[in-house]
C-alpha cells in the first residue's frame, strides 16, 4: 500500500512540475498568448499600411493628378506656363531661422 501511495505521489509531482515549469507549462501558454496579442496588432498596422500603400500605386496608374502631385512635391517641378515663386523666411541676427 505504502508503495502504490509513493508512486501516486511521485506522479503527482511530476505533473505538477510540468503544469508549472515544463514544456506546455501554464506560463509559457500565457506568454505564447502575449506574444500573439503583439503580433495581431502589428499585422493591423502593417494591413493599414498595405492599404494606404495599394490606394496609392492604385492612383499613380490611373490619374495623371497623383503623377503631377509627386513631381511638384519630391522633384520640386512645375509645368510650363507656371511662375515658381520661393519664400525664405526671415532671420533672427545670429542667423538662425525662426
Amino acid at each position: 500500500m505504502r508503495l502504490v501511495i509513493a508512486i501516486l505521489i511521485g506522479l503527482l509531482l511530476f505533473l505538477q512540475y510540468r503544469l508549472w515549469v515544463g514544456e506546455g507549462s501554464l506560463a509559457e501558454v500565457n506568454n505564447l498568448k502575449h506574444e500573439i496579442s503583439q503580433l495581431q496588432q502589428e499585422m493591423i498596422g502593417l494591413r493599414e499600411r498595405n492599404r494606404a500603400l495599394q490606394a496609392e500605386v492604385e492612383d499613380l496608374r490611373t490619374g495623371q493628378t497623383a503623377i503631377e502631385e509627386r513631381a511638384r512635391s519630391e522633384l520640386g517641378m512645375i509645368k510650363e506656363g507656371e511662375t515658381f515663386y520661393q519664400v525664405i523666411a526671415p532671420s533672427d541676427e545670429d542667423g538662425d531661422e525662426r
